[in-house]
Protein backbone atom coordinates (compact mmCIF):
# COMPACT_ATOMS: atom_id res chain seq x y z
CA UNK A 1 0.00 0.00 0.00
CA UNK A 2 1.37 3.31 -0.76
CA UNK A 3 0.35 6.08 2.19
CA UNK A 4 -0.88 9.12 1.54
CA UNK A 5 0.87 12.40 1.59
CA UNK A 6 1.17 13.13 5.48
CA UNK A 7 0.62 16.93 4.50
CA UNK A 8 -2.51 16.65 2.62
CA UNK A 9 -3.64 14.43 5.44
CA UNK A 10 -3.21 17.27 7.67
CA UNK A 11 -4.93 19.75 5.78
CA UNK A 12 -7.77 17.86 5.75
CA UNK A 13 -7.61 17.59 9.35
CA UNK A 14 -7.14 21.64 9.97
CA UNK A 15 -9.98 22.06 7.52
CA UNK A 16 -12.37 20.12 9.16
CA UNK A 17 -11.42 21.89 12.60
CA UNK A 18 -11.15 25.19 11.59
CA UNK A 19 -14.69 24.88 9.69
CA UNK A 20 -16.71 22.45 11.40
CA UNK A 21 -14.93 22.55 15.32
CA UNK A 22 -13.65 26.01 16.05
CA UNK A 23 -16.63 27.88 15.25
CA UNK A 24 -18.64 25.90 17.75
CA UNK A 25 -16.11 25.80 20.88
CA UNK A 26 -18.02 28.06 23.77
CA UNK A 27 -21.16 28.49 22.03
CA UNK A 28 -22.44 25.44 21.54
CA UNK A 29 -25.90 25.27 22.25
CA UNK A 30 -27.13 22.49 25.03
CA UNK A 31 -29.65 21.08 22.39
CA UNK A 32 -26.94 19.76 20.24
CA UNK A 33 -25.60 17.51 22.99
CA UNK A 34 -27.57 14.28 24.18
CA UNK A 35 -25.76 11.02 25.42
CA UNK A 36 -25.47 8.41 23.61
CA UNK A 37 -24.33 6.32 26.41
CA UNK A 38 -24.33 6.86 30.14
CA UNK A 39 -21.91 9.53 30.51
CA UNK A 40 -20.69 9.15 27.39
CA UNK A 41 -21.45 12.92 25.36
CA UNK A 42 -21.72 13.42 21.44
CA UNK A 43 -22.82 16.54 19.66
CA UNK A 44 -23.25 17.51 16.44
CA UNK A 45 -20.09 18.89 16.13
CA UNK A 46 -18.59 14.80 16.57
CA UNK A 47 -20.85 13.68 14.13
CA UNK A 48 -20.32 16.81 11.11
CA UNK A 49 -16.72 16.31 11.67
CA UNK A 50 -16.59 12.37 11.03
CA UNK A 51 -19.34 12.68 8.84
CA UNK A 52 -16.11 14.98 6.79
CA UNK A 53 -12.95 13.46 7.83
CA UNK A 54 -14.40 10.22 6.99
CA UNK A 55 -15.32 11.96 2.94
CA UNK A 56 -12.11 13.02 2.57
CA UNK A 57 -10.01 10.78 3.87
CA UNK A 58 -11.28 7.94 1.51
CA UNK A 59 -10.94 10.18 -1.16
CA UNK A 60 -7.75 10.73 -0.48
CA UNK A 61 -6.93 6.92 0.16
CA UNK A 62 -8.81 5.20 -2.83
CA UNK A 63 -9.63 1.58 -1.75
CA UNK A 64 -9.96 2.77 2.04
CA UNK A 65 -12.19 2.17 4.42
CA UNK A 66 -13.35 3.86 8.26
CA UNK A 67 -13.72 3.23 11.57
CA UNK A 68 -14.92 6.21 13.53
CA UNK A 69 -15.82 6.20 16.91
CA UNK A 70 -19.58 7.84 16.07
CA UNK A 71 -20.32 5.50 13.36
CA UNK A 72 -18.85 2.25 15.53
CA UNK A 73 -21.08 3.63 18.27
CA UNK A 74 -24.09 3.39 15.94
CA UNK A 75 -22.74 0.05 14.98
CA UNK A 76 -19.98 -2.13 16.24
CA UNK A 77 -19.34 -4.41 13.54
CA UNK A 78 -18.00 -1.96 11.64
CA UNK A 79 -14.31 -2.46 14.31
CA UNK A 80 -14.20 -5.88 12.02
CA UNK A 81 -12.87 -3.94 9.51
CA UNK A 82 -9.55 -3.41 11.40
CA UNK A 83 -8.59 -6.79 11.10
CA UNK A 84 -9.26 -6.74 7.58
CA UNK A 85 -7.29 -6.67 4.10
CA UNK A 86 -8.31 -3.03 3.17
CA UNK A 87 -6.94 0.36 4.73
CA UNK A 88 -8.54 1.83 7.69
CA UNK A 89 -8.92 5.44 8.18
CA UNK A 90 -9.40 5.61 12.30
CA UNK A 91 -11.20 8.97 13.28
CA UNK A 92 -11.66 10.40 16.81
CA UNK A 93 -13.22 13.34 15.62
CA UNK A 94 -13.69 15.71 18.54
CA UNK A 95 -11.50 13.78 21.12
CA UNK A 96 -12.55 15.04 25.03
CA UNK A 97 -15.71 15.89 24.08
CA UNK A 98 -16.95 16.66 27.48
CA UNK A 99 -14.17 19.41 27.82
CA UNK A 100 -15.56 20.91 24.50
CA UNK A 101 -19.05 20.96 26.02
CA UNK A 102 -17.88 22.88 28.91
CA UNK A 103 -15.33 25.36 26.84
CA UNK A 104 -12.29 23.78 27.98
CA UNK A 105 -9.52 23.90 25.15
CA UNK A 106 -8.26 20.03 26.44
CA UNK A 107 -9.88 18.74 22.98
CA UNK A 108 -8.51 17.27 19.85
CA UNK A 109 -8.95 15.29 16.38
CA UNK A 110 -7.20 12.07 15.77
CA UNK A 111 -6.48 10.41 13.12
CA UNK A 112 -4.93 6.75 12.15
CA UNK A 113 -4.21 4.87 9.25
CA UNK A 114 -4.22 1.16 9.84
CA UNK A 115 -3.44 -2.16 7.77
CA UNK A 116 -3.82 -5.26 8.49
CA UNK A 117 -4.49 -4.57 11.86
CA UNK A 118 -1.30 -2.47 12.29
CA UNK A 119 -1.06 1.55 12.67
CA UNK A 120 0.94 2.70 10.03
CA UNK A 121 0.50 6.49 9.89
CA UNK A 122 -0.88 8.59 12.25
CA UNK A 123 -2.03 12.55 13.18
CA UNK A 124 -2.70 14.30 16.59
CA UNK A 125 -3.76 17.64 16.48
CA UNK A 126 -4.88 20.58 18.64
CA UNK A 127 -7.16 22.96 17.30
CA UNK A 128 -6.77 25.77 19.93
CA UNK A 129 -2.77 25.94 19.66
CA UNK A 130 -3.05 24.34 16.02
CA UNK A 131 -0.34 21.86 17.64
CA UNK A 132 0.16 19.02 15.14
CA UNK A 133 1.88 15.98 15.87
CA UNK A 134 2.06 13.27 12.86
CA UNK A 135 4.09 10.51 12.10
CA UNK A 136 4.42 8.17 9.11
CA UNK A 137 5.84 4.05 8.97
CA UNK A 138 9.42 4.73 8.67
CA UNK A 139 9.78 8.16 9.01
CA UNK A 140 10.51 9.78 12.45
CA UNK A 141 7.70 11.54 14.22
CA UNK A 142 7.57 15.46 13.54
CA UNK A 143 5.46 18.54 15.37
CA UNK A 144 4.02 21.29 13.53
CA UNK A 145 6.91 20.52 10.45
CA UNK A 146 9.78 19.70 13.29
CA UNK A 147 11.33 16.52 14.30
CA UNK A 148 9.87 15.28 17.48
CA UNK A 149 12.26 13.12 19.77
CA UNK A 150 11.28 12.04 23.22
CA UNK A 151 14.25 12.86 26.17
CA UNK A 152 15.96 9.25 26.51
CA UNK A 153 16.33 7.94 29.89
CA UNK A 154 19.67 8.07 30.43
CA UNK A 155 20.80 9.78 33.90
CA UNK A 156 16.48 10.16 34.34
CA UNK A 157 14.89 8.33 37.30
CA UNK A 158 11.46 7.33 38.00
CA UNK A 159 11.11 9.51 40.84
CA UNK A 160 11.94 12.40 38.51
CA UNK A 161 9.00 11.65 36.05
CA UNK A 162 5.43 12.68 36.07
CA UNK A 163 2.60 10.79 34.90
CA UNK A 164 -0.86 10.64 34.12
CA UNK A 165 -3.50 7.99 34.22
CA UNK A 166 -6.91 7.30 36.85
CA UNK A 167 -7.13 5.26 39.18
CA UNK A 168 -9.74 2.93 39.45
CA UNK A 169 -12.51 2.88 42.16
CA UNK A 170 -13.62 -0.70 42.03
CA UNK A 171 -10.45 -1.91 44.51
CA UNK A 172 -8.45 -4.94 42.86
CA UNK A 173 -5.12 -4.97 40.73
CA UNK A 174 -5.79 -2.40 38.99
CA UNK A 175 -6.18 -0.10 41.73
CA UNK A 176 -3.41 -1.36 43.63
CA UNK A 177 -0.81 -1.17 40.86
CA UNK A 178 -1.80 1.90 39.50
CA UNK A 179 -1.28 3.30 42.81
CA UNK A 180 2.11 1.81 43.15
CA UNK A 181 2.88 3.38 40.07
CA UNK A 182 1.85 6.73 41.49
CA UNK A 183 4.16 6.66 44.51
CA UNK A 184 7.38 6.07 42.33
CA UNK A 185 6.49 9.63 40.54
CA UNK A 186 7.37 12.84 41.35
CA UNK A 187 3.90 14.07 40.40
CA UNK A 188 1.04 12.40 38.56
CA UNK A 189 -2.85 13.84 37.60
CA UNK A 190 -5.62 12.36 36.37
CA UNK A 191 -6.35 11.89 32.11
CA UNK A 192 -8.38 14.80 30.33
CA UNK A 193 -8.46 13.30 27.33
CA UNK A 194 -6.54 11.25 24.92
CA UNK A 195 -5.42 13.25 22.54
CA UNK A 196 -4.24 16.30 24.40
CA UNK A 197 -2.33 13.50 26.69
CA UNK A 198 -0.31 12.05 23.72
CA UNK A 199 0.65 15.84 22.84
CA UNK A 200 1.94 16.30 25.95
CA UNK A 201 3.87 12.60 26.06
CA UNK A 202 5.61 13.13 22.75
CA UNK A 203 6.38 16.81 23.89
CA UNK A 204 7.97 15.62 27.20
CA UNK A 205 5.65 17.76 29.41
CA UNK A 206 4.30 14.05 31.02
CA UNK A 207 6.88 11.27 30.67
CA UNK A 208 4.48 8.07 31.49
CA UNK A 209 0.87 7.77 30.64
CA UNK A 210 -0.98 4.44 31.91
CA UNK A 211 -4.86 3.33 30.06
CA UNK A 212 -6.54 0.16 30.58
CA UNK A 213 -9.41 1.24 28.28
CA UNK A 214 -8.31 0.82 24.28
CA UNK A 215 -11.19 2.74 21.88
CA UNK A 216 -9.00 2.29 18.78
CA UNK A 217 -9.88 5.66 18.00
CA UNK A 218 -8.58 6.96 21.39
CA UNK A 219 -4.77 5.63 21.38
CA UNK A 220 -3.92 4.28 17.02
CA UNK A 221 -2.68 7.75 16.24
CA UNK A 222 -0.90 8.87 20.03
CA UNK A 223 0.48 5.15 20.33
CA UNK A 224 2.18 5.76 17.13
CA UNK A 225 3.70 9.18 17.46
CA UNK A 226 4.95 8.28 20.68
CA UNK A 227 7.15 5.53 19.31
CA UNK A 228 8.28 7.22 16.23
CA UNK A 229 9.49 9.60 18.72
CA UNK A 230 11.50 7.15 20.49
CA UNK A 231 9.03 6.50 22.96
CA UNK A 232 8.88 3.02 24.39
CA UNK A 233 4.83 1.83 24.75
CA UNK A 234 3.65 -1.56 25.04
CA UNK A 235 1.34 -3.97 27.16
CA UNK A 236 2.52 -4.71 30.59
CA UNK A 237 2.85 -8.77 28.76
CA UNK A 238 4.93 -7.14 26.62
CA UNK A 239 3.24 -7.41 23.28
CA UNK A 240 2.97 -4.01 21.41
CA UNK A 241 0.11 -2.35 20.69
CA UNK A 242 -2.58 -2.89 18.02
CA UNK A 243 -5.76 -0.66 17.32
CA UNK A 244 -7.50 -4.69 17.27
CA UNK A 245 -6.44 -4.96 21.12
CA UNK A 246 -9.00 -3.33 22.80
CA UNK A 247 -8.22 -3.51 26.02
CA UNK A 248 -5.48 -2.93 28.07
CA UNK A 249 -3.11 -2.32 30.95
CA UNK A 250 -0.75 -0.24 28.11
CA UNK A 251 2.12 1.39 29.58
CA UNK A 252 3.84 4.24 27.66
CA UNK A 253 7.14 5.97 28.80
CA UNK A 254 9.87 7.82 27.39
CA UNK A 255 12.83 5.11 26.86
CA UNK A 256 13.26 0.69 27.70
CA UNK A 257 14.33 1.68 30.77
CA UNK A 258 12.27 3.74 32.36
CA UNK A 259 9.00 1.67 31.25
CA UNK A 260 10.98 -1.27 32.74
CA UNK A 261 11.25 0.39 35.66
CA UNK A 262 7.46 1.51 35.91
CA UNK A 263 6.17 -1.74 34.69
CA UNK A 264 8.00 -3.22 38.00
CA UNK A 265 6.59 -0.79 40.52
CA UNK A 266 3.21 -2.04 39.58
CA UNK A 267 4.25 -5.62 39.10
CA UNK A 268 2.68 -8.46 36.81
CA UNK A 269 -0.94 -8.53 35.60
CA UNK A 270 -3.16 -11.43 37.08
CA UNK A 271 -3.71 -14.06 34.18
CA UNK A 272 -6.07 -12.91 32.04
Amino acid sequence: MKLPDPNAVAAIIEAVADEEILPHFGTLDRRDIREKGPGDLVTVVDERSERRLSEALTGLLPGSTTVGEEAAAADPSILARLSGPDPVWILDPLDGTRSFTRGEDRFSVLVALAHHGRTVAGWVYHPVSRVLAMAMAGHGAVMNGRPLRIEADAGRRLSDMSGVFVIPRKGGWRTDATRRLAHRLKTQRRIEGAGVEYLDLVAGQTDVGFFYRLNPWDHAAGVFVHAAAGGTGRFLDGRDYAPTIHQGPLLLAPGPQSWTEAAAAMGPPPPA
